[in-house]
């Protein structure tokens, strides 16, 4: 609840209130012109992390993802072990076999939940030590972010799926306050939870009619985005987004003169895949800045969440 809390104390800097549902998923409304039709932007604040499995003998503790990620893109990463009584102790992602110098088959050991371990930073070598630092099966872990915003516009960063987002609704927000402007229809900005295991939204107030899912856009292979565009998905892994709400960003993003790509994800979920898998009688529609190397070390350009916000504030305001 931390993060929410902070993103709560953001909204009200700016002069909006957010309410939570019985999860934790944040709700920030604002009111437009015509108040009858409600559309829905969301964006995650839910990470990649992990999960205590197991305190080994030797004190080391095996962990079990949260989200899905190749287990090489956190070896080695510096984390936390979070406890359910409030203490906070460092470690570090390692295989079994971390030096080699003592073990031959080191560049070559799969790397797999199995062969994966954490490497405690207090003095411990059993499990009954580590058991007395207050670490059990069940406490979280989560990698350091390592975030690096560059006076050249680059940001690097882990997590950046989804904070980039959340940032371009927080610039979407801060425009329309700023300008004292009113959005043509309803909004209400869903901060959700949950999103890196598949049911963020599998609940949204039933008064939205169309959802705009904000999440980053994947680049590599045969994708045509780039960290510094726009990316507006077609299909995910949920299949075809609605075409006609798809089509009117394509248009906007023409129109403003933005730098966008169209493309395809099918190793890829969303809010608005998981809305629609809930039952939600919605529309839906994907965006979001594109970012480098997703669930690794991931990397955008200012000029996407720019550009994120501006297509936002485009469909909005029509």
């Amino acid at each position: 609840m931390e993060i929410m809390n902070d993103v709560g104390e953001e909204a009200r800097r700016l002069g909006y209130e957010m309410e939570l549902t019985p999860k934790g998923v944040g709700i920030i409304t604002i009111p437009g012109e015509d108040e009858s039709t409600v559309i829905g932007i969301s964006a995650h604040v839910d990470t990649l992390g992990a999960m205590v499995r197991s305190i080994k003998p030797n004190g080391m503790l095996r962990f079990t993802p949260i989200g899905g990620y190749s287990m090489n893109s956190v070896e080695g990463e510096y984390c936390l072990i979070h406890t359910r009584d409030g203490r906070k102790y460092e470690g570090t992602a390692l295989t079994t076999k971390p030096s080699v110098h003592v073990y031959s088959d080191a560049r070559d050991l799969k790397r797999e939940e199995a062969h994966m371990e954490i490497r405690i930073d207090e003095s411990v070598k059993t499990k009954e030590e580590t058991e007395k630092l207050g670490i059990s099966v069940g406490d979280f872990i989560s990698w350091d972010p390592r975030t690096r915003v560059l006076d050249n516009g680059w940001i690097k960063s882990r997590h950046l799926d989804d904070k980039a987002s959340v940032a371009a609704l927080f610039g979407l927000m801060e425009w329309l306050k700023r300008e004292g402007r009113t959005p043509k229809h309803t909004l209400k900005l869903i901060i959700s939870t949950y999103e890196e295991v598949g049911h963020g939204n599998a609940y949204i107030p039933p008064d939205i009619t169309e959802l705009l899912a904000v999440d980053m856009g994947a680049l590599g292979d045969d994708l045509s985005g780039s960290e510094r565009h726009v990316s507006i998905c077609a299909k995910d892994s949920g299949g075809p987004y609605d075409y006609g709400m798809t089509t009117r960003l394509i248009e906007l993003a023409k129109r403003e003169g933005l730098p966008y790509a169209v493309d395809i994800y099918p190793q890829y979920g969303s809010d608005a895949t998981a809305a629609l898998r809930g039952g939600s009688n919605i529309r839906a529609a994907l965006l979001g800045p594109g970012v480098h190397a997703s669930h690794s070390m991931e990397r955008t350009h200012k000029e996407a969440v720019i550009n994120t916000a501006a297509l936002l504030l485009a469909y909005v305001m029509e």
